[in-house]
């Protein structure tokens, strides 16, 4: 991905320099949050839990050049995404488009949707229109999950970008209104729906930013797709030793993801990412 000396968002908050929150800070359910999580996703978070419980609220960290990077590569890919939105909202959704914040942290953060760690990996907050991210997950799926690459990384970035787009067009609260009226099986389903948009949403972003600014090497695309793969239902809890259960699948399965995010970067239309109606709801 070409993105070394372009333009930076100035939408970025840097709270790594403010330390964990630490155990205490999430209390006894917030660790239990993060062992489950953990236990479902198949990952060892011994070591995160390990650093909430020694770090203390408001200790400082030192900054590193690696750190410093990856400041600069999320400020690239969120300048993108602001790039590429601010003309297709209005164009394709007749909405104007408020550029999201995004928050950069080191294991805990607090948002206005509550207290979380990076166990949980990337989220998206409507509530203060923020993304928030550990970078710590893009060595994660290098290492763990055999999704690296800096095409993969912009990927994951761009599809939180995409639940602020459902933000912004009613969806998210129209999906999180349903589902309060659902059992758990149909509001699963009502889950996939909505991160099946959202990776469409990133395509749509992939082709105008290949479009307008060039920024696909060889390969990129294909580090996308097995992002997008990565992160399937069936593939997390495979890896985890469970029998996939398309029932309690909340994101898709790798097929699905996969097809979506393909999806939106053929057409570059947003009416091609309604899920919702291709599911005949």
């Amino acid at each position: 991905m070409q993105w070394r000396g372009r333009r930076g968002s100035s939408n970025i908050e840097d709270r790594r320099g403010m330390g964990a929150a630490g155990a205490g800070g999430l209390g006894i359910v917030g660790t239990l949050a993060v062992l489950a999580i953990g236990y479902f996703f198949g990952i060892d978070v011994s070591p995160i839990v390990r650093e909430l419980d020694q770090g203390q609220p408001g200790q400082s960290q030192p900054m590193t050049a690696e750190d410093e990077e990856w400041r600069e590569f999320v400020s690239v890919v969120l300048a993108d995404t602001e790039e590429v939105w601010a003309p297709v909202l209005p164009q394709q959704a007749g909405i104007t488009y408020a550029e999201p914040r995004l928050v950069l942290f080191r294991g805990a953060v607090q948002s206005a949707c509550g207290g979380a760690s990076s166990a949980m990996g990337p989220f998206y907050c409507p509530g203060d229109q923020r993304v928030y991210l550990d970078t710590d997950f893009f060595d994660m799926m290098a290492s763990r999950m055999g999704a690296g690459g800096d095409f993969a990384y912009a990927y994951v970035i761009a599809h939180e970008v995409g639940h602020h787009i459902q933000n912004l067009t009613g969806t998210l609260g129209e999906v999180n209104r349903l589902r309060g009226q659902m059992d758990q099986q149909q509001s699963n389903q009502l889950s996939v729906l909505t991160e099946l948009q959202a990776d469409c949403y990133a395509g749509i972003w992939a082709r105008q930013a290949q479009e307008r600014f060039g920024v696909l090497e060889e390969g990129d695309l294909e580090e996308a797709m097995r992002a997008a793969e990565a992160v399937g239902d069936d593939v997390i809890q495979a890896n985890a030793g469970r029998t996939p259960v398309p029932d309690s699948f909340t994101h898709g399965s790798a097929e699905q993801r996969r097809e979506w995010l393909m999806r939106g970067f053929d057409s570059g239309d947003m009416a091609q990412c309604d899920t919702f109606r291709a599911s005949g709801l």
